[in-house]
């Protein structure tokens, strides 16, 4: 077995603002794993709020980068390794690898009959116009997920309301609300035709929650990094949003799935932001999911070849075996 490790560095095609934080590249990391004639490809974006970055990626694969070449399966680098996007490259590597191996379709390997997916395409945070203008440019989408902060929230679901009647919204506060806010906050959005609240309240303070009844469905994000915090967290959240950035792949992002399945969570697959080979893994997860956002490649200036097909109505087929799987 070989092991490669690669920078992938892609400008967006516009600054990403969210709560806290300004995006103006994707810094990624692409796994490739060979033997004999097949290979897999797997990318990590990691995660930018723990400082899982580019950096920290590469040097996590180049420690485990012997026990792979000599022969450590998928199963046993999710146990050597933490969950963070260092883990889901190679898990994702491995995954395709086995596609190749046993010439069979990721599909046939975990028992699935894909279907499209409707994505979600994200606003990021700008003044109420820009926001509002936005939403029109979106007009192809008729799911959109508006980032916000505590600075006028309402006003900002508002104004691209009033452009998009016709579209189903989602709103993420990415930790930016207080409980208060929050009871401020969630009946107005409510009024306003709002499907879910994602991650209102900073990671780790997920028992304020314990006592307060939303009018609108709670989603948890960055406080379910991976199935030990779900288990411990999600039970003031209906939605469980899980990315194979937080989780460290597909392996364990199943095994998610599975647990909020058996507990009536409604599911959500996201990224961290990357390229169409980010997605196709994303991909699988989705198709158990009631929300999908599965829109990082539109936010570059270039997606990769054999990219993810984004249609009217932010229909996304599924990835070819060319890209992934």
């Amino acid at each position: 077995m070989e092991m490669e490790i690669e920078r992938v560095n892609i400008s967006l095609h516009t600054a990403f603002v969210i709560t806290g934080y300004t995006f103006t590249e994707l810094k990624a990391v692409w796994v490739t794993l060979s033997e004999g004639n097949y290979s897999g490809r797997g990318e990590g974006v990691g995660i930018y709020y723990l400082g899982d970055d580019q950096d920290s990626m590469i040097k996590s694969l180049e420690a485990i980068k012997p026990k792979v070449e000599q022969g450590a399966t998928r199963q046993e680098i999710n146990e050597l390794m933490p969950p963070g996007g260092a883990r889901n490259a190679l898990d994702c590597a491995f995954w395709d690898l086995e596609c190749k191996q046993f010439e069979k379709s990721i599909w046939e390997l975990v028992g699935i009959t894909p279907n499209p997916l409707f994505t979600v395409a994200t606003i990021g945070i700008g003044t109420l116009e820009q926001m509002a203008n936005r939403a029109i440019e979106l007009a192809a989408f008729r799911n959109i997920k508006i980032k916000v902060s505590d600075q006028s929230p309402v006003e900002a679901v508002a104004a691209v309301r009033e452009v998009r009647p016709d579209a189903a919204l989602v709103v993420d506060a990415n930790q930016g609300w207080s409980l208060s806010q929050l009871e401020e906050f969630a009946p107005k959005l409510d009024i306003l035709g709002v499907k879910m609240i994602e991650q209102p309240l900073a990671r780790g303070l997920d028992h304020q929650l314990a006592n307060f009844l939303s009018p609108v469905p709670l989603g948890a994000d960055e406080s379910v990094l991976d199935l030990a915090e779900y288990h411990v967290n999600s039970s003031n959240y209906q939605v469980v949003n899980i990315k194979l950035d937080k989780c460290g792949g597909l392996t364990e992002a199943l095994q998610i799935v599975a647990a909020a399945i058996k507990d009536g969570k409604t599911i959500m697959v996201g990224n961290m932001t990357g390229t169409s080979l980010s997605m196709a893994p994303a991909f699988v997860v989705g198709q158990e999911c009631g929300f999908v956002d599965i829109d990082g490649p539109l936010l570059l200036g270039e997606d990769i070849k054999n990219s993810l097909e984004y249609l009217e109505g932010g229909k996304v087929m599924p990835p070819s075996s060319l890209l992934w799987g």
